[in-house]
């Protein structure tokens, strides 16, 4: 890994730069090979090697766009973030080096190939027919020029969300309902000789608020701010890439985008993604109506009135769980401190697959909260096989979701050994301070778990190609594995082991867990329909028969969430899942049916029985995306997969 501490705006430019230089003699070195010496080792497998350098320097160099503090050097990683992508975009449309895989795709020894082998040279032959190689010259010139142009667009709209600050200034009787800690957590602002607390839209922040907030006029302000994070301007940003989208799918001979992207997805036609929503929306809308019912009900013992606008969800939500289950998510995390979640999340996934994480103190990081950790398989090995990096706390221009980022992808290198992979989780949880350790919410600790599925994923990988290795699979398969681990964090024998008040170290009670999972699906029919109206509208902005206007869209759709169109918003214009999940955001969805189905193996078997997680490692996470990832559920349960878990997971009847 290179030394972050030292990493200065001017090294980050000349690393990627000599990164591209690298990668261009690499290329060089696969054209010139006469045609009679051409084989599959000196073409897909040096171009494996070429590849590996850009993607290296993204991982590293770039990734500084994400967590850099030093505002110089997160703009010039920004900047170069965006040139690795375009040097990528313009590499895949070579005519050279497509001459080159074409030729080695034609020799005896490629049609020999079977298992990742083959389905590596498969996927190289019908990603240039992607790009337009069996189009004119012209044409497939636009085709690159756009892609291109994606790439610039894609950069703009992430940077104005990135950057995006704002907030609301009140008064501290405005803050009821919030515990002290929480509010003494905030940023102070002295105005007319009074103090006041700024809540910012960071997720610590922004969720309590409006779960726990009682003023329907100050959560009202906050959805608000919140629907129009990025900015006006970033709606005409996404508007021209859908443009640009549906320019290229044409050009391609595809109806639209969404028949492009799902080409490539476990879905494979526009029709069964269709299907999937509408099939699953009647579902939905029976819990929701059940749902808004009673929290109707909360609200008219609350205030005298039942009807439900979609800032008051959260709050009354949460007014349930206190009122008619005793679960109040603040009393909840007092069991949660940060530091035993990690514990259990390390009990949990080592136990079951086999492995052992250790502290690595001497790692390079890029501050001075991110800790690192080595993986060894757990059967006494010395040398470990991969490492990963936790930056969990928010910072000013941090990335202000939660994610995972590969920095180093596995593959296995020419002379046999195996590159060790290396990612790092990166989060926004309260940070904890002199006075108070970091205490999650339980939702928090689900993102703990989810985002640490797609570490496990990444850095567990056996794949033998970059193509395939770690979450490298289809984009609604990636997420089934994390959405799996959630469930750990339901297991009574599991919290058990793990959960401790942070004053008393007692664990948390069963009444509680009793009532935390009775209440589990409250308002599971509304929160669902609210992914539905994500997936559906995304879907709908690059489907055939969208006419330009995304308000247009977005208002005709919104019904969907059970709510009306909250007047003056515009949500699209801060959603990043719309580049990088365009026409793919019903993935979340879709593959929640397989992660689901997946865990009933571990009700069956055991939640941490060791036999049935090796086999998961085996089968899942180690093969990447390798085999198809229908037929990594078939194989993992023995059985064709079905909806039955995910529609019980919602509180549906089977």
């Amino acid at each position: 890994m290179i030394d972050f501490n030292k990493l200065t705006p001017e090294i980050v430019a000349s690393e990627c730069e000599a990164a591209m230089r690298a990668c261009d003699d690499a290329i060089a070195a696969i054209v010139a090979t006469p045609t009679a010496d051409r084989t599959f080792g000196n073409t897909f497998v040096a171009l494996e090697s070429a590849m590996d350098i850009i993607q290296q320097a993204s991982g590293q160099y770039a990734f500084m766009a994400y967590v850099a503090s030093d505002d110089a050097l997160r703009e010039t990683a920004r900047e170069w973030d965006e040139k690795l992508s375009q040097y990528a975009v313009q590499l895949g449309f070579r005519e050279d080096l497509y001459a080159a895989v074409k030729e080695a795709a034609a020799t005896p020894e490629a049609a020999a190939l079977t298992g990742e082998e083959r389905r590596l040279v498969d996927n190289a032959l019908r990603d240039y027919r992607r790009s337009g190689f069996e189009l004119p010259k012209d044409q497939r010139d636009r085709v690159q020029e756009s892609m291109g142009q994606l790439v610039t667009l894609g950069t703009e709209f992430r940077k104005a969300i990135d950057t995006w600050d704002d907030g609301i200034v009140v008064d501290r009787e405005d803050l009821a309902g919030m515990p002290d800690r929480w509010i003494e957590g905030l940023k102070t602002v002295e105005e007319g000789g009074a103090t006041k607390y700024r809540v910012s839209l960071d997720y610590p922040e922004l969720m309590p608020f409006m779960d726990n907030a009682e003023s329907g006029k100050w959560r009202r302000e906050m959805f608000i701010k919140n629907q129009n994070k990025g900015g006006e301007p970033n709606v005409a940003v996404l508007e021209n890439a859908i443009k640009v989208r549906n320019e290229i799918a044409t050009l391609l001979g595809y109806d639209s985008w969404a028949a492009y992207v799902v080409e490539k997805r476990m879905a494979k036609t526009r029709d069964a993604v269709d299907g999937f929503l509408r099939e699953l929306q009647p579902k939905l809308e029976a819990k929701g109506l059940i749902d808004m019912a009673r929290l109707g009900e909360a609200k008219q013992r609350h205030v005298g009135e039942k009807n439900i606008e979609i800032w008051d969800w959260w709050y009354y939500t949460h007014q349930l769980l206190k009122n008619d289950y005793a679960v109040d998510d603040f009393e909840v995390a007092d069991f949660f401190p940060l530091e035993a979640c990690i514990e259990g999340l390390f009990l949990v996934t080592q136990e079951l697959l086999g492995i052992r994480y250790e502290p690595a103190p001497d790692a390079p990081r890029w501050h001075e909260d991110v800790t690192a950790y080595d993986i060894f398989d757990a059967d006494g090995s010395t040398e470990p096989f991969a490492r990963f990096y936790m930056d969990l706390y928010p910072r000013p221009n941090k990335f202000g979701h939660a994610a995972a980022f590969t920095l180093v992808g596995g593959r296995r290198l020419p002379d046999g050994t195996y590159q060790h992979p290396t990612s790092s989780i990166v989060a926004n949880f309260t940070k904890p301070s002199a006075d108070a350790p970091s205490l999650l919410r339980h939702s928090e600790v689900v993102t703990l778990f989810h985002e640490f599925g797609h570490i496990l994923h990444q850095t567990l990988t056996r794949s033998n190609y970059l193509e395939f290795s770690g979450s490298s699979t289809e984009r609604d398969f990636v997420e089934a594995p994390s959405q799996m681990l959630e469930h750990w964090v339901w297991d009574r024998d599991v919290l058990r082991r793990f959960t401790r008040h942070h004053q008393t170290g007692e664990p948390l009670p069963d009444a509680l867990l009793d009532a935390m999972i009775a209440a589990k699906n409250v308002s599971s029919g509304i929160a669902n329909l609210r992914q539905l109206f994500f997936a559906r509208l995304d879907f709908a902005f690059h489907s055939p028969g969208f006419d330009g206007d995304t308000m247009s869209t977005l208002k005709d759709l919104y019904p969907v969430t059970g709510f009306p169109y909250p007047v003056d918003t515009h949500f699209h214009g801060g959603f990043g899942h719309l580049f990088g999940y365009d026409a793919g955001y019903y993935g979340y969805l879709w593959s929640r049916v397989f992660g689901d189905d997946m865990f009933t193996r571990f009700e069956k078997e055991g939640v941490l029985d060791r036999e049935t997680g090796m086999d998961y490692r085996r089968t899942i996470l180690e093969r990447g995306g390798s085999v198809d990832g229908d037929v990594l559920v078939r194989d993992f349960l023995g059985r064709e997969p079905n909806s039955d878990a995910f529609l019980r997971e919602l509180g549906l009847e089977v």
